[in-house]
């Protein structure tokens, strides 16, 4: 299409055109915007307030920050912190301060991928933020506990966004209008993971072709090996990222090394399966090789210092390291069980001999009082002592295995249970 000059005016990608123009249109993230749900409740308050949203790409950070200038008639500003430093952080800053006095009119400040910012430069933000000069609103794929800074934290909601479903995205595949079989819709969709942009950006390269009706077949062969990342022989991606996992567990070396190869074949991001062995090591093995947990560790900070392709053969190490180790899962059910059980029980108060007391006022309140420092106790243990909450039973959730180093930690917890037993008949 021209315009008046008989310029050709630029097409907007699909995934542009196909933005929600209200929370209603929004695909997924039904746990935050459906109704009485924390951030469609936020935009019906009339009061908008600076947030992290947390989330994978392609699961509607950018739409919500726009959505919320909409609810509340705001100027949407955005900056990318990939291409913005503080000069532009200042500018955008006066421009805010400017719309404000001029036309009282507010401001969302959106910064995507906000972790890329360095503390100086997020703080930056802080005052004016204070200020309610602008409503903040910042993107990121990172953990946030861990990627944004603390003050900046403190004044920001936090609402993680969770990956598009198949469900959500073969919706999304509806509303782009595109001709397909169903086995073309599979494989889309499990191409996308969970990621609508880039769901959306493959139907455009499918559009762009001509050919209708599209099936399964085409569509692997048009999106080329980029297609196997998900969906390479109909296996989608965290079907592959299972694969691995549970022939890590099944102690099958050549296994783990083909599953963990084909992902990093098929362009799967080399840090993500990293942080899935280290889950392995916590998971799976545990204190049968304590070390475990050090080796996928030290695999993923020689990955991100060595990058591809010679970061990869640290992975592999720790993959084939991780299938051999003795297994165990007694940590991890031993935290479930007692995770599920602090959920359910009442608020139990700290003992007082083993409570802090820093003050006079503290220890004349008996704080500390017939503590037994188990540092000056026969073997450095203090037999029979108590540190559960009055009236609490002394539950055994961790039960180690026999194998590996567990084997040698069950030997020693049945020491120290006889050394509990003989003080306590002694008493």
């Amino acid at each position: 299409m021209n315009d008046l000059f008989g310029k050709a005016e630029p097409v907007a990608p699909l995934a542009e055109a196909l933005r929600p123009a209200s929370l209603d249109e929004v695909v997924g993230q039904e746990h935050l915007l459906g109704e009485g749900k924390p951030l469609r409740l936020a935009f019906e308050s009339g009061r908008p307030h600076s947030m992290i949203l947390w989330g994978p790409p392609g699961s509607g950070k950018t739409t919500i920050a726009r959505l919320m200038a909409k609810a509340f008639d705001a100027e949407f500003v955005a900056l990318s912190a990939v291409f913005s430093g503080v000069k532009e952080i200042r500018e955008a800053i006066a421009a805010a301060q400017a719309r404000l006095e001029q036309f009282g009119r507010r401001t969302i400040l959106f910064v995507d991928e906000v972790h890329r910012f360095n503390k100086s430069q997020q703080d930056a933000f802080l005052p004016f933020v204070e200020q309610g000069l602008i409503t903040f609103v910042g993107a990121t794929t990172e953990n946030p506990s861990f990627e944004v800074n603390s003050a900046l934290l403190s004044r920001a909601a936090v609402y993680v966004l969770e990956p598009l479903s198949d469900q959500n995205l073969a919706t999304l595949l509806e509303r782009a209008g595109l001709p397909i079989d169903e086995s073309a819709r599979a494989r889309l969709v499990g191409f996308a993971d969970g990621d609508a942009r880039r769901l959306l950006n493959a139907v455009e390269i499918l559009k762009n072709t001509g050919r209708t009706p599209i099936d399964g077949p085409f569509v692997e062969q048009t999106l080329a090996k980029n297609l196997r990342r998900f969906d390479k022989g109909g296996e989608q991606f965290y079907d592959q990222i299972s694969a691995l996992h549970k022939s890590v567990r099944g102690s099958n070396a050549d296994a783990s090394l083909y599953w963990f190869v084909r992902m990093i074949d098929g362009g799967a991001d080399p840090l993500y399966i990293g942080r899935r062995v280290v889950r392995m090591a916590v998971e799976d093995i545990g204190l049968a090789d304590p070390r475990a947990l050090g080796v996928t560790l030290d695999a993923c900070q020689t990955y991100e210092r060595l990058g591809s392709p010679e970061g990869e053969l640290a992975l592999a190490q720790a993959v084939v390291y991780l299938a051999l180790a003795p297994k165990s899962n007694a940590v991890y059910e031993a935290y479930n069980s007692a995770r599920d059980f602090v959920r359910r029980d009442a608020t139990r108060p700290v003992p007082l001999h083993i409570r802090n007391a820093p003050t006079r006022l503290m220890k004349n309140l008996g704080y500390g009082r017939d503590y037994r420092y188990a540092h000056d106790e026969a073997g450095g243990y203090a037999a029979g002592e108590n540190y559960f909450p009055e009236g609490m039973p002394a539950i055994e959730w961790y039960k180690p295995t026999e194998r590996g180093a567990e084997a040698r930690i069950r030997e020693r917890m049945d020491e120290l249970r006889r050394l509990d037993e003989e003080a306590r008949k002694n008493r």
